[in-house]
């Protein structure tokens, strides 16, 4: 029988230590991303897991034939670490010898080696699992991935619970149409369209709670901000005295993750031209103030009274940049008929709720608010909704036992991570899109 001692030896070393190796002879693994043919030698360009490495191979040190190597195939490189003041790096990689692993059956159906993946967005998505290695696709889920990890820092650092709710649900927190069913073992079940219940119940417990997962949206929208199933970073803390202390929580943890990704992250801002916005502090308004704004600034007719378009989102956005230089500002007070029934209203305007949306370049990314957390005036909303009580008894436990003052939010991860790239269609920031038309890779 064999034990295994859990010792991780590293058989290659990381590109990011190469530097620390000049005059040494080294082993580095990776996939052929490119091969440029000059005269006499070729530059191969090797992708390992974050970086590109350059190196040379030349008949004069090179050890085998260059066309042993194909793009796309696996290897083992060993090669002498040289200074070279004339590269970016300050050294560079002459290849000794190189171990194939593994070797495409066929050529690539689409170029990946290029700067950017020039091809359809259907192309880009059809063949993701291809695209995905191109090393700008590929930097954007880095980056992503260092969102989510500052995100998690901070809010462990506020004392904040990492916890993991259901996805398969009894009901959905938003009501409405927009909901998965599903057959679980013959009774009626939804995938869950947010946390929400659960984050909420969890305030009783731990005070302060957050997740990072997926969230179903049955929406026949097919537009460039609208997923199926997306990303959602969501946080609920109790013992508070105002919406705006779930505000100034956010804002906290934007500031935070700014200067998180600028320390930890650089490599891939660089590389994606990212410039981070700053974050110092975040305007607010009103969401009929903001309406009228729009309406007077523009000269628009204002068409609905409850909701903003999309386009007035953008048109708003430019106003707060052009007056404020901020690239986010927080609506508040939005009607009470366009928020969920756990909303909390205004007690100075009942057709209004202690909510707020955060708009980020033109485009809502998140939505929070204070909840009701005593339970005869969520029973009476929810009257007052002629939604059926009893539906919702495990929801409600919560407020008939004792429940603190309490908010939160929600945030769009892929919505997020465009914006701060720039960018306009959320499939650029997921990874296998889910929407009206896709389910597949």
């Amino acid at each position: 029988m064999k034990m295994l001692q859990g010792n991780i030896v590293n058989k290659t070393i990381e590109a990011e230590e190469i530097e620390n190796y000049i005059g040494q002879k080294i082993k580095i693994h990776g996939s052929i991303y490119k091969i440029r043919k000059m005269s006499g030698f070729a530059f191969v360009l090797l992708r390992t897991k974050r970086k590109i490495v350059q190196c040379v191979y030349n008949e004069e040190f090179s050890q085998f034939d260059l066309n042993l190597l194909k793009e796309e195939s696996s290897v083992y490189v060993t090669a002498n670490v040289v200074k070279e003041e004339r590269t970016k790096t300050g050294w560079e990689l002459r290849i000794l010898e190189a171990k194939v692993l593994s070797m495409p059956q066929e050529e690539l159906p689409i170029v990946i080696n290029n700067k950017i993946v020039d091809t359809s967005m259907e192309n880009l998505l059809d063949f993701r699992p291809i695209t995905l290695r191109n090393e700008k696709e590929r930097a954007i889920f880095k980056l992503q991935e260092g969102i989510c990890n500052g995100f998690r820092t901070f809010l462990l650092g506020q004392k904040f619970t990492e916890i993991h709710t259901p996805k398969i649900v009894y009901a959905g927190a938003e009501g409405g149409a927009n909901i998965f069913k599903l057959d679980y073992f013959g009774k009626e079940a939804y995938l869950a369209q947010s946390p929400q219940f659960y984050k909420q119940m969890m305030v009783g417990v731990f005070e302060r709670v957050f997740e990072i997962a997926p969230v179903f949206r049955a929406e026949k929208h097919d537009t460039s901000r609208h997923l199926n199933e997306y990303t959602s970073v969501d946080f609920e803390m109790g013992y508070i005295e105002s919406f705006e202390d779930i505000m100034e929580m956010e804002t906290k943890m934007l500031q935070f993750i700014m200067d998180y990704l600028q320390e930890t992250y650089s490599y891939e801002l660089e590389l994606l031209k990212v410039a981070l916005p700053d974050v110092a502090e975040i305007p607010s308004i009103k969401f009929k103030e903001a309406k009228e704004l729009i309406s007077k600034e523009y000269k628009r007719e204002i068409k609905d009274f409850d909701d903003f378009e999309p386009e007035e989102e953008k048109l708003l956005s430019k106003i707060i940049e052009k007056n404020t230089g901020s690239h986010f500002v927080f609506v508040t007070h939005y009607p009470s008929k366009k928020r969920p029934f756990y909303a909390k209203e205004d007690r100075n305007n009942q057709e209004e709720t202690l909510s707020f949306d955060l708009l980020f370049r033109g485009l809502e990314i998140t939505t929070g608010g204070q909840r009701i957390h005593d339970y005869n005036e969520q029973v009476e909303k929810m009257k007052k909704r002629q939604m059926t009580v009893e539906l919702f008894e495990s929801y409600l436990m919560m407020h008939k036992y004792g429940m603190p003052p309490h908010g939160g939010l929600g945030l769009g991860l892929e919505r997020f991570t465009i914006k701060l790239l720039n960018q306009d269609n959320v499939r650029l920031a997921t990874l296998f899109p889910r929407d009206i038309h896709r389910v597949t890779p």
